[in-house]
């Protein structure tokens, strides 16, 4: 352990890949070397694809407001009321969310606020499914009841949810990254 309370591990001389390292902060083990040239482009696509898809839901539910409050209210989570004002509120919420994540401004913020997201997501697609409810989602439009022939899709939802979700935890931790304002230093961050 070092004066800054750091523990530096390095492999033996004779080791495979002397350009590894293992760095242990406050018990969270982190491969430092090639894997930590990668982290940044990593998160640079982490970032982009989470804030893509964050646009393209609040893009495509922003046109119809009301279908994404019955969306919302379909799930029979929360009063009506609320449901609806809800689906009329989170077109907006993920788009400014993607934009974020997109331009890389806030990352690690973003990032928090896409897990706490998809968590209540996922949530909401197993309780669902557990309560037998025929919806859809709603997260890309359209949304609600489903029509007697059709069936509800919720394990490649809930699939495409928890792989965002890894996404978003990714970028909670490793914020830093490529082509963005948080890396040019302009969010008043010392860069590193």
């Amino acid at each position: 352990m070092n004066a800054s309370g750091l523990t530096h591990s390095r492999l033996p001389e004779n080791a495979q890949n002397p350009r590894v390292a293992l760095l242990v902060v406050g018990g969270l083990a982190v491969v430092s070397g090639r894997c930590a040239l990668a982290r940044p482009w990593l998160g640079t696509a982490a970032r982009l694809i989470l804030g893509g898809v964050w646009i393209a839901a609040g893009a495509s539910k922003i046109g119809d407001l009301a279908a994404s409050g019955r969306a919302v209210a379909a799930y029979r989570l929360l009063p009506h009321d609320a449901a609806t004002f809800l689906g009329a509120v989170l077109p907006f919420l993920e788009i400014a969310l993607g934009a974020l994540l997109v331009v890389g401004l806030a990352t690690r913020l973003g990032a928090v606020i896409s897990a706490v997201l998809l968590i209540a997501f996922i949530a909401g697609i197993i309780a669902a499914w557990a309560r037998g409810l025929r919806i859809d989602c709603g997260c890309f439009g359209g949304g609600g009841d489903l029509a007697a022939e059709e069936n509800p899709r919720y394990a490649a939802e809930l699939a495409r949810d928890a792989g965002l979700l890894a996404l978003s935890g990714f970028l909670a931790v490793f914020p830093r990254t490529k082509l963005s304002i948080d890396s040019a230093g302009l969010a008043g961050e010392a860069t590193s």
